[in-house]
């Protein structure tokens, strides 16, 4: 790094560069350079004598007619300086010396100024933290950057304030890195959401104010009373959350469906709560019935919560996102209550216009959540969505986005009646409709977990699928059109998946292939089905697995809801044997 400072006086002779006559912008502003003409004249030129502390000075003109003593001869030397110095006072002849020599300091400084300016211009560094940018200019004494100091100004300004108020709301309701460490589906998810959180609240002011009025809220009711009904209302409906948590695995496999029927199941009671009014002695009934069901629905809301905030951790920022996630709930819960309460001093104690007003605000409450369930993309393969996936791949050969796959996925696939598709019946244009026809039938006929009793009737057929999956985690076989998966006491969620792509290629074979099935020992043996179809899983499982993770989905095991039932192939082979 060169330095600001040069050396001004040399051993000898020193000529100053001449500045710019034009200065670059962003060029340092001196009021000295600034009461000098636009064309300054040359600096003095200090010749050294026999002393190095003696000087003798040459203008560029005047001071004789000879051009400042250039043509004088050597006896000559130096005598306007003499003559200059002795007719002055010593206080203007110093004065006048120390301007010229001043001038010309800083005119050299100046120059050097500009250069290093130019020069900085190509090669600007900027601090980033959140929306702030700051511009940094390196110090040359202490060789570091500091801020700019036009970039560290103290004004104050509306567009600070918007500035430093949205960098905290981001700090407070975003994950830090946002966008980067989240998905892209985040935040439709989040904007939904925070709509059906206003809405949510606003339905359980008024549901609450409508349980005041039932246990005589205003009426002069005895305050124990009410405060025992309460209890009892709520301790039933804890009970249905103990029960309801044994069919937690259901949630996982389909978490968008039962999230959308938890919040149907919430404002139905939210309803039911809002009815009390009108039935003051059911108030025990209709509560612990509408306890129940909000309780039930917590349950499931919180364990789907967990499903979709694992899919918006890109950078495994899990706890983060949850506890941002939490954040913006308070947010909706705060202005939900605020405006719940507006409504609820609106309409008082008229139930009509409690129920018309609930009504609305439910349509909004369910509008919003579909919505924000049909932005999220799931990255877990359940047996749909890995249907989708290895059917395409055995038809096109090449696994299909997440993207593509989720909005394809109806919310309970078992269900038709009940299924609403993200994108309405538009034509996907990465998926064909073989593909997703193949996937809806293979889900219907799919059985994990089958009993080997159920699926085989003699020796031989056992016989036969022991020695063809030995190796395998699982059996996999066909029995009254039924795609039957009898798993291992060691079979993983990875053996379910590589399963699932079996049964796929097994469907693939019956569709284009034309080959049926036949006896379980005969589809055992060389070119039978299940022997073909296995050595093709075999094959290309790892290059279909890697192909999906290539695609953003994430393939080590399948999401799903087996039956508890495994065998041990050891124990029940020598029992056969014998």
């Amino acid at each position: 790094m060169d330095c600001a400072c040069r050396p001004f006086f040399l051993w000898g002779t020193w000529m100053s560069t001449t500045p710019r006559t034009t200065s670059p912008p962003n060029t340092i502003s001196l009021p000295l350079i600034n009461s000098i003409s636009s064309t300054p004249p040359s600096p003095p030129r200090l010749k050294a004598t026999t002393s190095p502390f003696n000087f003798s000075v040459d203008l560029p003109s005047g001071g004789n007619n000879n051009h400042g003593g250039r043509n004088s001869n050597n006896n000559n030397k130096g005598w306007w300086w003499r003559r200059w110095w002795n007719d002055g006072s010593d206080s203007s002849n110093t004065f006048s010396l120390m301007f010229l020599l001043s001038s010309s300091i800083v005119l050299q400084l100046a120059s050097s100024a500009a250069a290093r300016t130019q020069q900085e211009e190509g090669e600007e560094v900027w601090e980033v933290k959140g929306s702030n940018r700051a511009r940094l200019v390196p110090d040359f004494s202490k060789d570091e950057f500091v801020v700019s100091p036009t970039s560290s100004s103290s004004l104050f300004s509306v567009n600070d304030l918007w500035s430093q108020c949205t960098t905290l709301f981001v700090r407070l309701m975003l994950p830090q890195g946002f966008p980067q460490s989240v998905t892209s589906d985040y935040l439709d998810y989040s904007l939904w959401r925070a709509v059906q959180g206003i809405a949510s609240q606003i339905s359980g002011v008024l549901a609450t104010q409508a349980l005041l009025y039932a246990v005589g809220l205003g009426k002069g009711a005895i305050p124990t009373a009410a405060a025992i009904n309460w209890v009892l209302k709520d301790g039933i409906g804890y009970l249905s959350k103990i029960v309801l948590s044994k069919y937690g695995r259901h949630f996982d496999v389909h978490p968008k469906g039962w999230r959308l029927f938890a919040d149907l199941l919430e404002n139905a009671a939210f309803g039911l709560e809002m009815l009390t009014p009108a039935f003051p002695h059911l108030f025990v009934f209709i509560g612990a019935t509408a306890g129940a069901g909000r309780s039930a629905a917590a349950l499931i809301q919180a364990a789907t919560r967990s499903c979709f905030y694992a899919g918006f951790a890109a950078q495994r920022n899990f706890a983060e996102v949850i506890a941002k996630g939490e954040a913006q709930g308070m947010v909706s819960k705060f202005i939900g209550i605020m405006l719940g309460i507006a409504v609820a001093n609106c309409i008082g104690s008229s139930t009509p216009l409690a129920l018309a007003s609930f009504s609305v605000v439910t349509w909004i409450h369910m509008f919003c959540n579909l919505k924000s369930y049909q932005s999220i993309q799931l990255r877990t393969l359940n047996p749909y969505r890995a249907s989708l996936v290895f059917s395409e791949y055995l038809l096109s050969g090449q696994a299909p986005p997440v993207k593509e796959i989720n909005d394809e996925e109806p919310l309970f696939p078992a269900v038709p009646f009940l299924n609403i598709y993200s994108k309405g019946n538009v034509q996907s244009i990465v998926l064909s409709s073989e593909a997703r026809n193949a996937a809806a039938e293979i889900e219907q006929r799919l059985q994990l977990g089958s009993k080997l009793s159920d699926v085989v009737n003699n020796k031989d057929d056992v016989l036969a699928l022991f020695n063809l999956y030995r190796d395998e985690g699982y059996i996999l076989t066909e029995h009254k059109g039924r795609f039957c998966v009898v798993l291992k006491e060691s079979s993983s969620p990875h053996d379910m998946l590589k399963s699932l792509f079996q049964v796929n290629y097994l469907y693939w074979l019956e569709r284009n292939a034309g080959i049926e099935a036949r006896s379980i020992s005969a589809d055992c043996r060389p070119e039978g089905r299940l022997q073909i179809s296995l050595e093709y899983a075999r094959r290309e499982f790892n290059h279909v697995k890697n192909d999906s993770v290539s695609m953003g989905w994430v393939a080590d095991g399948l999401i799903a809801r087996p039956s508890p039932i495994r065998i041990c192939p050891g124990n029940i082979a020598s029992s056969i044997a014998s």
